[in-house]
C-alpha cells in the first residue's frame, strides 16, 4: 500500500458536475477515483471510474450533479488507527484518512500496476461500401480524417497505451494498407493478417497468431475515439469475465408528443418530443483466448455470431459504457463530421 498525503489531484469539490468529476478522474491516472468533499473539507462520498460508466448507461448526463453518481455513505479510516485502517482497505482500491472531524487528511491506495493492453486486432477487411465512391481506388482506414489517414489515428491510440502487437487483418486493396504500413514510423510490432475471402466481422479472428493466455482487443478500422483502454482492462479484470464489450450512447429525439396511457386507453400524459437511449455496441472489445479459440478457421463469422455463441458456451460477457468521444465514421456525414472536430481542435491548439 501507499500513502499519499498531497493528495489535492484526488479530491473533487462535491458542488461538480459529472464533467467535471470526468476530467479530474482522468487526471488520477493510474489510480481513476476521486474523494468528494464538501465545502469545508469534509468526506462526504467517493467516486471511481466505474461509478461515472455505470451512471452513463443509466441515463445520467455529464450536466448532472457528481452526488448522482458516488458511492455514499464514504467509508473512511481515522489518523492513527493503523490496523483497522488496513481491515477497512482490504478488498479496496482507496481508503480515505481523515480527522475526528471526518476532514481528509491523506488517502491509502494499494499498489497498483500499469493497466496495459498486450495485443489488439484492427479489422480492416471492409469493403467500405457505405463511403461510395470514396472507397473506389482507397480502402476506407487510409481515408483522411483531418489530414491523416483513419488507421494512423487507431495505431497512434493503440501506441500511446503501450501496446506492443498489433495485427491488421486486411482483404480490400490489401497492398495499399501494406504499404502504408511498411512507410509509417511504426513504434509497435505491426503485422498484416490476410483474408483471402471476407471473413465477416470477427473471422479473421481464427487467422491471428497463436493466442497467449492474455485477453486481445479487438477493434474496427471505421472507429475514431478517446476511450480509456486501460480503464476498459481494469473493469475486464473486476467483473471477471471472458469478454467486455465497449458500449457507446446512442440518443435519439421523437419530433412528436408521445402519449402515454392505461390498459384502458385512458391518457395518463403526454411527453413532448422526449429524448430517448440505447447502449449500441462500439466496436471495440477484448476477449480472452477462450473466446477467440470458438472462431471457426477461414468461416465467415459476425461478431453477434461469436457473442451469442460464446453467452451459449456459458462464457460471461460483460458491457463496458463508453462516455469518451466515439464516432464510427463508415458514413460520409460521420466522416466528413469527425475530420470537422479534428480541425476545430488544431484550430483551438494554435489559438
Amino acid at each position: 500500500m501507499k500513502r499519499v498525503n498531497d493528495c489535492a489531484f484526488l479530491i473533487c469539490a462535491a458542488d461538480s458536475t459529472i464533467r467535471d468529476a470526468i476530467r479530474r478522474v482522468d487526471g488520477s491516472t493510474p489510480l481513476l477515483f476521486q474523494i468528494v468533499v464538501d465545502t469545508g473539507g469534509k468526506v462526504v462520498g467517493s467516486i471511481t471510474d466505474g461509478d461515472i460508466r455505470r451512471g452513463f448507461a443509466r441515463g445520467l448526463r455529464l450536466e448532472d450533479s457528481v452526488r448522482k453518481c458516488m458511492h455514499t455513505p464514504p467509508v473512511v479510516g481515522r489518523i492513527g488507527d493503523t490496523v483497522r485502517n488496513a481491515e477497512l482497505l482490504h478488498g479496496r482500491r482507496f481508503l480515505p484518512i481523515c480527522d475526528a472531524r471526518g476532514v481528509l487528511d491523506h488517502v491509502i491506495v494499494e499498489h497498483i500496476g500499469p493497466r496495459r493492453v498486450e495485443r489488439a486486432l484492427i479489422m480492416a477487411g471492409g469493403f467500405g461500401t457505405r463511403l461510395g465512391e470514396r472507397t473506389k481506388t482507397t480502402p476506407k482506414p487510409l481515408l483522411p480524417v483531418g489530414g491523416k489517414p483513419i488507421l494512423e489515428h487507431i495505431l497512434a491510440r493503440l501506441e500511446e497505451y503501450g501496446i506492443q502487437k498489433v495485427e491488421i487483418s486486411v482483404h480490400y486493396l490489401a497492398e495499399q494498407i501494406q504499404d502504408f504500413v511498411t512507410k509509417r514510423n511504426n513504434n509497435c510490432d505491426i503485422e498484416l493478417v490476410r483474408e483471402t475471402e471476407p471473413l465477416g466481422t470477427a473471422g479473421s479472428l481464427s487467422l491471428i497468431g497463436k493466442p497467449t493466455i492474455e485477453p486481445i482487443l479487438v477493434m474496427n478500422a471505421d472507429v475514431l475515439t478517446d476511450v480509456d483502454f486501460g480503464a476498459m482492462v481494469e473493469h475486464h479484470a473486476r467483473v471477471d469475465c471472458d469478454g467486455t464489450i465497449a458500449a457507446h450512447r446512442f440518443e435519439y429525439q421523437v419530433p412528436y408528443g408521445v402519449l402515454r396511457f392505461d390498459d384502458s386507453d385512458i391518457l395518463q400524459g403526454i411527453d413532448e418530443k422526449p429524448t430517448y437511449y440505447h447502449l449500441v455496441s462500439a466496436g471495440i472489445y477484448y476477449l480472452d483466448p477462450v473466446i477467440v479459440g470458438m472462431v471457426p478457421k477461414g468461416r465467415r463469422m459476425d461478431v453477434p455470431e461469436l457473442l451469442e455463441l460464446a453467452t451459449a458456451s456459458g462464457c460471461r460477457l460483460s458491457v463496458f459504457p463508453v462516455h469518451e468521444y466515439w464516432s464510427d465514421v463508415g458514413q460520409p456525414k460521420d466522416l466528413d463530421a469527425a475530420g470537422d472536430r479534428l480541425r476545430r481542435q488544431a484550430e483551438g491548439t494554435k489559438s
